[in-house]
């Protein structure tokens, strides 16, 4: 199964706008599921972005959206369920396809998970999956490491444990391998490029809470990250950083 990609392009002022390409992710679900999906659950839905665009451009479709947070699913228009999705209470073979976009890496019971998916879909059903890989943003974690290193006086600090690192895009065909068919792997590679500090320090403090859990100092190592920037600017002009994710289709074997 070949995947074509869709690119968006930037807009707004996160990190993220300056990433070239951007990619349009539930249009390349959408080009890629087929017709006779009738029936589609997305499990973690979490604000209904993917939810509203499935069901604008399938209408013809059954589209459900899953979290397991009550209090996210209240301002989205039914048919929506709270559950986990190591426990999903629907019937057995209630689905043709089922995404779980950037969702698995937060489920705490991962093959309970893929298992209880693998039973709600129809034979032959799909499931759409996107992650990212291990070397994704690689830059902001050594920049990071470096400021927090030089403010604990030592040669490297401690690195962020990314979330994606439970589940990441070159481990995910080994984790999906015992319950589904592999059909496709696309990679989305990219590239953001900054030409100024602040939207890389306005992406860092995000880190707050997972430097005060790993005891770095949050303040120190922002102003030190700003002075190892402004010296990269002056030898470079420019500052960037490498992204790379992916969507990979599997199959319930029939």
């Amino acid at each position: 199964m070949r995947i074509r990609t869709r690119l968006i392009w930037p807009h707004g002022q996160s990190l993220y706008s300056w990433q070239q390409p951007r990619y349009d992710l539930p249009g390349i679900v959408l080009d890629h599921l087929p017709a006779s999906a009738t029936s589609v659950l997305d499990l973690g839905c979490g604000n209904g972005k993917f939810l509203d665009r499935l069901r604008r451009e399938r209408p013809q479709a059954f589209v459900i959206g899953a979290d397991i947070s009550p209090g996210i699913l209240a301002p989205l228009p039914p048919p929506t369920v709270a559950a986990d999705a190591a426990a999903l209470p629907f019937a057995s073979g209630r689905f043709d396809a089922v995404l779980a976009l950037h969702m698995l890496y937060h489920v705490a019971e991962l093959p309970a998970a893929l298992e209880e998916i693998r039973r709600a879909l129809v034979p032959g059903g799909l499931v759409f999956v996107s992650t990212n890989a291990h070397s994704d943003k690689v830059e902001l974690d050594d920049l990071w490491s470096a400021a927090a290193g030089d403010v604990l006086g030592i040669a490297n600090g401690p690195r962020r444990v990314a979330l994606s690192e439970r589940f990441a895009l070159e481990d995910a065909p080994r984790l999906l391998d015992p319950y589904f068919e592999q059909v496709a792997t696309v990679d989305l590679p990219g590239v953001i490029t900054v030409h100024e500090p602040e939207p890389v320090l306005a992406h860092l403090r995000s880190y707050r809470a997972w430097a005060d859990e790993g005891g770095v100092p949050f303040e120190a190592t922002i102003e030190r990250a700003h002075e190892l920037l402004v010296r990269h600017f002056d030898r470079h002009g420019e500052f960037t950083i490498s992204c790379r994710g992916g969507v990979i289709v599997v199959r319930k074997l029939l």
